[in-house]
Parts: C-alpha cells; structure tokens; sequence
C-alpha cells in the first residue's frame, strides 16, 4: 500500500494525563457508552462491528472524543482498526469511576 494510502497513526494521552472532565464527556453519549459497555464484555473489537446506527463518520468521531478522553485505545492490524477499552488505565487514574459509570449504564442511568 502506498504511504499516502496509510491510515495516520492515532494518538492516545499517557494514563498520566487522563482528565476526569474529559472521560466524564465521553462517557456523556449514548453512543460512546454503548461502545465503552460492548467493550467492557468482550476485549476488542473492530471499528465497524459496534452495535450503534451511526453514520461511519460520526462513529469516526464517536471514537475520537473516546480516545483522546483516554477511555479507549485503536491500533491497526491489517485493514482493520482494533479497538480497546483502557480499563486498567482509568482504574489507575479514577479508581471505581468506570466500572460505577458502565454498571448505572446497564441500569438505566
């Protein structure tokens, strides 16, 4: 594949510079908190086989405001963006603070 052809490489904050009102907005969407739950019962998962009806590019975006909050990590693998959630790391920023969000999320809110 040519260099031009190539996705950019995606950027993801240090566990360090995960901030609380960032991942509080991310975790404010619907959507996004249907990607974070999908995410939190099976490790990972390719970008377009989330159970969301969104538009790809506003899925595109969906995954951006998660990954550069800190809650999600991307990579690519062939033809394929992967994506993770950063449980570890946000249990090591905000102790409790995801597992509390995705349990009211299965609850209704």
């Amino acid at each position: 594949m040519p260099r031009s052809a190539r996705r950019r490489e995606v950027q993801h904050p240090d566990t360090a510079d995960i901030d609380l009102l960032d991942v509080l907005h991310a975790l404010s969407d619907p959507t996004r908190m249907t990607i974070v739950r999908t995410l939190s019962d099976e490790p990972e998962r390719a970008c377009g086989t989330f159970p969301v009806d969104v538009a790809p590019s506003t899925l595109s975006h969906h995954f951006k405001v998660l990954r550069e909050a800190g809650v999600i990590r991307q990579r690519e693998e062939a033809n394929r963006r992967l994506t993770t959630l950063r449980a570890v790391d946000l249990e090591e920023r905000f102790p409790g603070l995801l597992s509390t969000v995705v349990a009211a999320y299965r609850n209704g809110g």
